[in-house]
């Protein structure tokens, strides 16, 4: 009956089916070939650094994702993340795992602001985390806490991006090797937050690990 009244479309291009349809996952643009070794930006041939991270201060080792931020990644994430279709996390950790080299130690995530969980009901970055926990077999710890409430990153140029995450997060003490997860990667400013948070209460490595990634 529920199908009857309200029938389940692709969140990307509207078709009737599942959540996301075979076609559209088919042509959702991995990022499989070559990247930056530290940022992992899209390159034309592997480099340990490129321009979009050359002269910053990266307090990670390491950030890989699965897919290109591009329209129809956008359309899912929104579907995931904002309309609480909360079974995409599977889609999503099916992709990161296709993609992206399981990572040492432990695995932590950004932590949510505490509005916008009460009002989604759910938190995409835990929840990826712990099914990437699950798929990897390794442990998924709430190692960071925000230290303020942080304004909406979405439209801000880079450096107030940066200007804003600092210092917005703490850390509890951690292990040597921790794996920070977030669903999406724009300009790197909150997971090289986290990192330093994490690095300052005893982390010696930090890698993160995304769902998505934006190009520039």
């Amino acid at each position: 009956m529920l199908q009857l009244l309200l029938p389940q479309r692709c969140v990307v291009c509207g078709c009737l089916g599942p959540q996301i349809c075979p076609r559209c996952l088919a042509e959702l643009p991995r990022l499989t070939g070559p990247r930056c070794e530290r940022c992992g930006a899209p390159t034309a041939w592997p480099v340990r650094r490129c321009s979009e991270c050359t002269g910053r201060r990266l307090a990670f080792a390491s950030a890989r994702a699965a897919v290109e931020y591009d329209a129809a990644v956008k359309a899912l994430v929104s579907a995931w993340k904002e309309h609480g279709l909360r079974r995409l996390v599977l889609v999503a950790a099916e992709l990161v795992v296709d993609v992206v080299p399981p990572p040492a130690g432990v695995l932590t995530f950004v932590p949510a602001d505490g509005d916008r969980r009460r009002k989604r009901g759910h938190h995409t970055a835990e929840r990826l985390a712990r099914e990437l926990g699950r798929r990897w077999e390794l442990p998924v710890e709430p190692l960071l806490v925000r230290a303020r409430p942080l304004p909406r990153q979405r439209g801000l140029p880079l450096a107030e991006r940066r200007r804003n995450v600092h210092g917005a997060f703490r850390a509890r003490p951690s292990p040597r090797d921790v794996c920070v997860v977030d669903d999406v990667y724009t300009s790197g400013a909150t997971a090289n937050a986290a990192a330093s948070a994490l690095r300052a209460v005893g982390a010696r490595r930090v890698t993160v690990v995304t769902f998505a990634r934006a190009i520039r």
